[in-house]
C-alpha cells in the first residue's frame, strides 16, 4: 500500500526559532571576523606552520564534506534500494547534504588566505592532481543533489526521481572516494599512502553523515512538536550501529596492514603507543567514546530504546569523528618525513623531529562557523520550503511497523 505523505514548512514564529537564528548568525559573524584577522595578520597567528600545513580548519572542512556525502545516504536508501520507510526522509537528507558541503567548502575557501585564489582553482586544472578532481566532484555533487531534490519535490518531475537518485548515489561514492584518495595518494607521508583510505572514507561518511542526520531530525521534530515515531528512529539508530562497526573494521584492517609492513612500524608505534595527544585521542576518544560506547548504547536492550541515549550516541559518534580526523590529518603530519629510510636525519629545518601543533582560537572559530553556516542553511530552508513531513509517526511511515 502506497502511503501519502504531507510536507509542510515550519512556522518559525517562536522566540526559540529566532534565538536559534540569532545564535547561528553570531557564530558565523565571529567566524568571518576570525577569517579577516587571519588574512590580515597572516597564518602565523594560527597553529599551522611549514611542517603542519593542514590544521584545525581542515579537520572541520573534511568532516563536513565527508558527512555531506553520508547524509545523502538516507535518501539513497529510499530511492536506490527501494526502502519505503526512508523515502519521507529524502528531502531533509538532500538538504542536509547540500548544507554540510557548503559549510565545509566555505571553511576551505576562507582558509586559503586569499579567498580569490579559488578562481584559479576553478579555471586552471591539473588533471594529475586529486585536488583538481575534487573541485569537479564537489561542484558536481551540489548540482546533482539540487537536481535530485527538484525531481523529488516537483510532482511533474517525479518520473525522473529514481534515475536522479542513482546518479546522486554514484556521484557521492565517487566524491568520498576522491576525498579519501587525497590521503591514499600521498606516498611521502608514512601515515597515509594506503589504498584502503578511499573505501575507509566512504564508510566513515556513512557513519558521520547518519549521526548528524539523526540529531538534526530529532531536533527538528522535537522543537516543532511534530510526531516522530519509533519505527523511523530505531531503524536509523540500528543502521548507525552497523556503520560504527564497519568503521571499526576498516580502522582495524588499516592498522594491522601497516603493522605488517616494516616501513610503517614507526608511524604505527607513534599513533598507537608513543604519540602523546594523538595516542590519547585514538584510544580514548575515537575508539572508546566515539565507537565502542555508542555501539553499546545503541544495541543495549534498554538504552537502545531511549531517545536521549540515541541522541547521545549520535553526538559521541561525531566527537569520535573529529578525533579520528585529527589523528589522521594532524598526527600524520606531526610524524617526521622518512626522507632517507634507514638513516637518522636531523637539521635546522626540523627534519627527523616530531612536529608540534596547537590549534588557535581563530582556526577553531572558523571551523565552528562552517558548522553554524550549515545549520543556518537547514534552519532557513525548512522555514521557507516543504522539506519536513508533517508527521513521521509509525502509522504514517509504516502501518505494519512495530516498536522495537
Amino acid at each position: 500500500m502506497k502511503l501519502s505523505m504531507n510536507y509542510r514548512e515550519i512556522e518559525g514564529k517562536s522566540a526559540g526559532f529566532w534565538i536559534l537564528l540569532g545564535g547561528l548568525a553570531l557564530v558565523i559573524a565571529l567566524a568571518g571576523g576570525a577569517t579577516l584577522y587571519m588574512e590580515h595578520e597572516g597564518h602565523y597567528v594560527t597553529g599551522m606552520n611549514n611542517q603542519i600545513v593542514w590544521g584545525m580548519p581542515h579537520v572541520f572542512a573534511i568532516f563536513l564534506i565527508v558527512a555531506a556525502s553520508g547524509a545523502l545516504n538516507v535518501a539513497s536508501i529510499g530511492t536506490v534500494f527501494g526502502k519505503p520507510i526512508y523515502k519521507p526522509l529524502g528531502r531533509l537528507s538532500g538538504l542536509l547534504a547540500i548544507a554540510l558541503l557548503l559549510g565545509g567548502l566555505i571553511v576551505l575557501v576562507l582558509d586559503l588566505g586569499h579567498p580569490d585564489r579559488l578562481i584559479v582553482a576553478m579555471t586552471y586544472y591539473n588533471f594529475k592532481s586529486i585536488f583538481a578532481w575534487n573541485i569537479i566532484l564537489y561542484n558536481g555533487f551540489l548540482a546533482v543533489t539540487v537536481v535530485y531534490l527538484w525531481m523529488m519535490m516537483e510532482r511533474r518531475m517525479n518520473r525522473y526521481y529514481r534515475p536522479a537518485g542513482f546518479v546522486a548515489f554514484l556521484w557521492r561514492l565517487i566524491l568520498t572516494t576522491g576525498t579519501g584518495s587525497i590521503f591514499g595518494f600521498l606516498v611521502a607521508r608514512q601515515a597515509y599512502d594506503a589504498a584502503i583510505m578511499a573505501p575507509m572514507f566512504v564508510i566513515m561518511s556513512f557513519s558521520y553523515g547518519l549521526a548528524v542526520f539523526i540529531l538534526v531530525l530529532m531536533a527538528s521534530y522535537n522543537w516543532t512538536r511534530r510526531p516522530l515515531g519509533d519505527a523511523v528512529l530505531f531503524r536509523l539508530k540500528n543502521l548507525l550501529g552497523v556503520y560504527i562497526a564497519a568503521v571499526l573494521y576498516f580502522v582495524l584492517v588499516f592498522n594491522l596492514t601497516n603493522l605488517y609492513a616494516t616501513e610503517h612500524h614507526g608511524i604505527e608505534r607513534f599513533i598507537l603507543l608513543d604519540g602523546g595527544i594523538y595516542t590519547a585521542l585514538f584510544w580514548i576518544v575515537q575508539i572508546g567514546l566515539g565507537s565502542l560506547l555508542p555501539l553499546a548504547m545503541i544495541y543495549h536492550p534498554t538504552l537502545g530504546k531511549s531517545r536521549p541515549a540515541i541522541a547521545t550516541a549520535a553526538a559521541l559518534v561525531i566527537i569520535g569523528a573529529f578525533a579520528q580526523l585529527y589523528v589522521i590529518l594532524i598526527g600524520g603530519q606531526a610524524y617526521p618525513l622518512e626522507i632517507f629510510p634507514g638513516y637518522e636525519v636531523s637539521s635546522a629545518f626540523f627534519d627527523g623531529q616530531v612536529n608540534s601543533y596547537s590549534p588557535s582560537i581563530w582556526e577553531i572559530t572558523l571551523g565552528v562557523g562552517g558548522i553554524a553556516l550549515a545549520l543556518m542553511i537547514v534552519t532557513v530552508a525548512v522555514r521557507v520550503l516543504r522539506f519536513l513531513p508533517e508527521s513521521l509517526e509509525d502509522a504514517a511511515v509504516d502501518p505494519h511497523a512495530k516498536s522495537a
